[in-house]
């Protein structure tokens, strides 16, 4: 039989001072780690000044990735987010200087307030790991991931993210306003941010990529693959849904279900990691009025293995 897959060594500490940065979010951070150990984008849709920002920088620090920050505004250009080739007069060839998407965690802050041209320069690096320019191929560092944050749709000068841009990103998380206590911790504790900041990597770019592959591991039996299935066809059945959801669609909600019982110390997948995770994965594939309630209906209305 095989041993157990336990990743607690490595990821508890990082869950600890993840919990220490951004106060009571314990659901949300245990998520975003399973985003990124799946090998998966993260967005992060919310209100101003509820931690977005404070969550990016503190992954940043805890996992001991590159990081970069990139500001998206409406002058954005896609040259401003994967780079430019400069002529050098001394060696009269053209020179590749790098964008800040070379780096292994971006995080694009406000990505909605750009236009859909330099949006969909992301596009390519988020599927494939890689950029095109001026036809040469460029391959991004590994681990590579984007930690994106958008504000609501209603405020002001946003552009909403193209359907094949939200498909681009394994999950879609709220962070809503803390409890009371919370609330208060944070009031008396000082600036998160400045926390985040001055946290020392309790994980290597190493170790991100031997989590990913030990979550590449985790069984999933066959019944629990069935239960996926269901789902996808229950969503195609319904009209209002637009054609329902996509095999990517499966597959990250395969790799996150994976990466959610590697989390909870389990070297095989459960029914109830799939409940877990769905709405995350599956929420900000819909475009409906309350998709998080319909992922809620379809799992009740889907027999569960």
């Amino acid at each position: 039989m095989d041993a157990p897959i336990s990743p607690f060594a490595l990821i508890a500490p990082a869950r600890v001072a993840l919990e220490k940065i951004l106060v009571g979010k314990k659901q949300q951070i245990c998520l975003a780690l399973c985003c990124l150990f799946a090998g998966g984008h993260l967005l992060l849709e919310d209100i101003p000044g509820v931690g977005k920002t404070t969550l990016a920088y503190g992954l940043h620090a805890v996992l001991g990735l590159d990081f970069k920050r990139l500001q998206f505004t409406a002058d954005l250009l896609p040259a401003d987010v994967l780079g430019v080739s400069i002529f050098d007069p001394e060696k009269r060839v053209f020179a590749f200087h790098k964008g800040p998407v070379f780096t292994q965690l971006l995080l694009a802050d406000e990505i909605n307030r750009a236009t859909p041209k330099t949006q969909s320069a992301l596009l390519e690096a988020l599927a494939e790991g890689q950029v095109t320019v001026d036809g040469v191929l460029h391959r991004l560092p590994r681990p590579f991931c984007v930690v994106a944050t958008q504000n609501p749709h209603h405020q002001i000068g946003t552009f909403a993210l193209p359907e094949s841009q939200l498909d681009r990103f394994l999950m879609r998380l709220t962070l809503g306003f803390p409890d009371r206590a919370a609330e208060r911790e944070i009031l008396v504790g000082g600036d998160r941010q400045a926390l985040a900041r001055s946290q020392p990597p309790l994980l290597a770019p190493t170790d991100v990529l031997a989590i990913r592959k030990l979550v590449g591991r985790v069984r999933v039996a066959g019944p629990l693959l069935d239960y996926i299935q269901d789902l996808l066809a229950a969503s195609r059945a319904v009209p209002e849904w637009g054609g329902g959801f996509s095999p990517r669609a499966g597959l990250g909600l395969l790799a996150a279900t994976r990466a959610f019982a590697l989390l909870d110390g389990r070297g095989y997948a459960l029914p109830e990691d799939i409940q877990a995770v769905a709405s995350a994965v599956l929420a900000h594939r819909l475009n409906v009025g309350d998709p998080d309630r319909e992922i809620r209906h379809l799992l009740e209305t889907v027999a569960v293995p």
